[in-house]
């Protein structure tokens, strides 16, 4: 079947079209973007599509994105996208703003007991039957023109996800509905969270077993590579590799040569940054005591895992009960901090990440079990 696909090129058009998307009841979105050496996603094609036709908006040719700003924070107009979290990066990079309310299809899927983290090709074969192609999802979405392959595949995401949401939504009772909507509004409050450079040390991979003298020099690392990283707009481990971290806390070399030799450290951010970097492992070794990070929980035992594993169960059993793809339900991180907020002996404490629904309908009965271990 042909797409009607209609483009959108300049800033006129988008307004225009921006003004009769917000009387729809939805519009699905979707995005193109390459993020091969920055830190930044770099938009390369926007795709609105509203269940009649696809239309493609060249973010290379727009300079005024508000109209389009406003139509993502409409609260009256759903936007539908699948498996998000990229194309969110996206529109907050190009227009500052965030959809909401937003469905994602691939978390609908879930609540549906359609399938788990189901791409999107797989999920439209399995509710709408038609076969995608996948052939042009690593092509250069900043070339001009797109070729005619890159045109139609951009096009068919769009239309298809409209076509999606049409036959997924009547199956979504509430309160099902709420909760994928409480999700989506989830997914846009974390990426609206700021990251705060100085507090990335903790999740640092091994991070806990450092002294906090060392988790000193480990907090300014990770502050300095995440500031850079945004300012020459470099993926982060272009500018310091991950598994460098610790060991340069740990060892704190001082001198280029040792610099080298440290684990995983690239010649090029000897080169580029070598004496920088020194520098700061110095300067942040001389922190006083009163100013170093407190130390980091260590992992949960091996002991544990039982008790994870009860845990885990309940939300298997809501799952059962809800016809919920089990894996929505409780969140492994969030488990490990209920747990970590009073192994072994308790009191515990629901941690702040379990909240809304999941809270509602699971939260006592975690902490029962957790009350009663082993019944």
């Amino acid at each position: 079947m042909a797409i009607d696909i209609f483009w959108i090129r300049d800033d006129a058009a988008l307004a225009e079209h921006c003004a009769v998307w917000r009387r729809l009841p939805f519009v699905a979105l979707d995005t193109e973007f390459m993020r091969v050496d920055t830190f930044y996603p770099k938009a390369g094609l926007i795709q609105v599509g509203d269940g009649e036709r696809a239309y493609l908006i060249d973010p290379l040719l727009i300079r005024d994105w508000s109209p389009f700003a406003e139509l993502l924070e409409d609260p009256a107009l759903l936007k539908v996208l699948h498996a998000c979290s990229e194309d969110l990066e996206v529109f907050l990079r190009l227009t500052g703003a965030l959809p909401q309310p937003l469905l994602d299809t691939q978390l609908a899927a879930g609540y549906l007991g359609i399938g788990y983290s189901m791409g999107y090709s797989r999920l439209v074969q399995a509710v709408l039957g038609i076969d995608l192609p996948k052939d042009e999802t690593r092509s250069d979405w900043l070339q001009r023109p797109l070729t005619e392959m890159q045109i139609r595949y951009a096009a068919e995401d769009a239309q298809h996800l409209a076509e999606l949401y049409t036959a997924l939504e009547p199956r979504l009772t509430e309160p099902k509905r709420a909760w994928v909507l409480e999700d989506g509004a989830e997914l846009v409050a974390n990426l609206r969270r700021e990251v705060i450079p100085e507090e990335l040390y903790r999740e640092a991979k091994l991070a806990w077993k450092l002294s906090r003298a060392q988790l000193a020099v480990l907090r300014e690392l990770c502050a300095w590579r995440e500031i850079e990283a945004r300012q020459r707009d470099q993926p982060r481990n272009r500018i310091l590799r991950e598994h460098s971290l610790w060991p340069l806390a740990r060892f704190q070399p001082d001198n280029l040569v040792a610099l080298a030799r440290i684990d995983d450290m690239h010649p090029r951010t000897v080169r580029q940054d070598g004496n920088t970097l020194l520098k700061l492992i110095r300067e942040a070794a001389e922190t006083p005591p009163e100013h170093w990070p407190e130390a980091l929980p260590e992992p949960l035992p091996h002991e544990a895992s039982p008790l994870l594993k009860q845990l885990r169960a309940v939300g298997q059993a809501e799952a059962e009960r809800l016809g919920i793809a089990p894996e929505l339900m409780l969140r492994k991180k969030h488990l490990e901090a209920l747990l970590k907020s009073g192994y072994p002996d308790g009191p515990y404490s629901l941690p702040e990440g379990l909240r809304g629904w999941r809270r509602e309908l699971m939260g006592q009965a975690l902490l029962d079990t957790l009350a009663t271990p082993g019944q």
